[in-house]
């Protein structure tokens, strides 16, 4: 059977949840990874409010649309970050008299995610997705020089205060998938070890995986794959583009995504660097059936005709994996 196609919405908090799920309907979207801002999931009342969560996957269900995750990516940037500060202002979503006060933001970050897995719950899926922030991702270039001890220091953070969120994913039987992704705990395979280890790579901390994020930083998505086969808990669909001109470089000079300066940016699925037709078969080789979400990026294309055209393109590298071997024929 093939993978599930579904659409994150994170990039489409703008639209109504209903107007979102008819469009993604008529793209020929499966279902859809809601979003935990707009109007699309709000994980704190769904863990409160059993009938909401299920409202909530009825809307998806009058289009013919399913869900498998939903995500907790804004809310997660802030447990682990330091300092919070102006960047994190733009991207809070909690109680407006929050906005500006650090303590204030973090806990709430904390309590959406204390609350995400009694809302998975609520809502039928077993998967949520997210980040979890870094206090240590700032020292990616060791001058001045660091010491072992910062950055141990670093991941011991991580581990004291995302295990309790983590027993939280254990008691309900829900898995944390991190989208290892530059800013976080994780951005490539090294980090990701570590991260596992400071955990005790216990099992409801695993991937949310997106090769975009992996290739510009020359990473190969399919050996990643084939590293943490056990942990792949949720993929997405997303490609980026090196442009690297001999001037500029992978660092992207400040410019923001869209500038044509820039040394890579994202776009949309089939247009950039990614080969996906090795992720598929690596997909296929470790068991993974679940779906399929387009994290749809592009500043240069129009995203509904970038939509549409990215799950006409998913569905063409998710081929069936063999259960016979292709010479079983020639046998007597």
């Amino acid at each position: 059977m093939p993978r599930p196609v579904t659409l994150f919405t994170g990039q489409w908090a703008d639209l109504p949840l209903d107007a979102l799920a008819a469009k993604a309907k008529s793209w020929g979207y499966d279902g859809l990874e809601l979003a935990s801002w707009g109007d699309h999931f709000d994980v704190l009342r769904a863990a409160a409010d059993a009938d909401y969560a299920r409202g909530q996957r009825a809307i998806l269900a009058r289009h013919g649309l399913n869900v498998w995750a939903f995500s907790i990516h804004l809310a997660g940037q802030f447990v682990c970050d330091e300092p919070l500060d102006e960047r994190h202002d733009a991207i809070y979503h909690g109680p407006p008299e929050g906005r500006g006060d650090a303590a204030r933001m973090r806990a709430w970050a904390i309590e959406m995610c204390l609350a995400a897995p009694k809302a998975a719950r609520n809502l039928g899926v077993d998967t949520v997705t997210g980040f979890t922030g870094s206090s240590i991702w700032h020292l990616w270039f060791p001058f001045p020089p660091q010491s072992a001890a910062a950055i141990d220091a670093g991941y011991k953070q991580f581990a004291d205060r995302w295990n309790p969120i983590l027993d939280e994913f254990g008691q309900h039987g829900v898995r944390f998938a991190l989208e290892v992704h530059p800013s976080e705990i994780a951005y490539d395979a090294h980090t990701t070890e570590r991260a596992l280890a400071a955990i005790g790579r216990r099992p409801e901390f695993g991937i949310n995986f997106d090769p975009s994020h992996l290739v510009w930083q020359s990473v190969d998505p399919a050996r990643f794959v084939h590293q943490f086969a056990d942990r792949i808990y949720h993929v997405h669909v997303k490609d980026a583009k090196s442009n690297l001109d001999g001037t500029n470089s992978v660092l992207a000079s400040h410019f923001n995504f869209g500038d044509r300066r820039r040394g890579w940016d994202f776009v949309s699925p089939g247009h950039g660097d990614v080969q996906f037709e090795p992720i598929a078969r690596a997909l296929n080789r470790i068991g993974y059936s679940g779906p399929l979400s387009v994290e749809w990026e592009d500043s240069g294309m129009d995203r509904e005709h970038g939509a549409a055209e990215a799950v006409r393109f998913t569905r063409t590298f998710d081929f069936p994996s063999s259960n016979v071997a292709f010479d079983a024929a020639f046998q007597r």
